[in-house]
């Protein structure tokens, strides 16, 4: 099985969108794209989110984005 990987979300919503999660707290304007690590990806309230789709997934990362992203919990 391959490794897990993070992914690249959108703001679809016409309003700025707040996302509390385990870890970190997203704050996004509309439009916005931003990162989010492959434990993020699993963040119960993150999926809630992608449910009402206030976000969207993009794409997921590649290997380079996921090795820039720092400690791999987020910036």
């Amino acid at each position: 099985m391959a490794d897990r990987r993070g992914m690249l979300i959108k703001n679809v919503s016409e309003r700025p969108v707040e996302i509390r999660m385990a870890g970190r707290t997203l704050r996004m304007k509309a439009g916005e794209v931003t990162q989010i690590t492959a434990e993020e990806v699993r963040d119960d309230t993150l999926r809630g989110h992608l449910q009402v789709r206030s976000v969207a997934i993009v794409r997921p990362t590649t290997a380079d984005e996921d090795d820039s992203f720092g400690d791999g919990k987020g910036k």
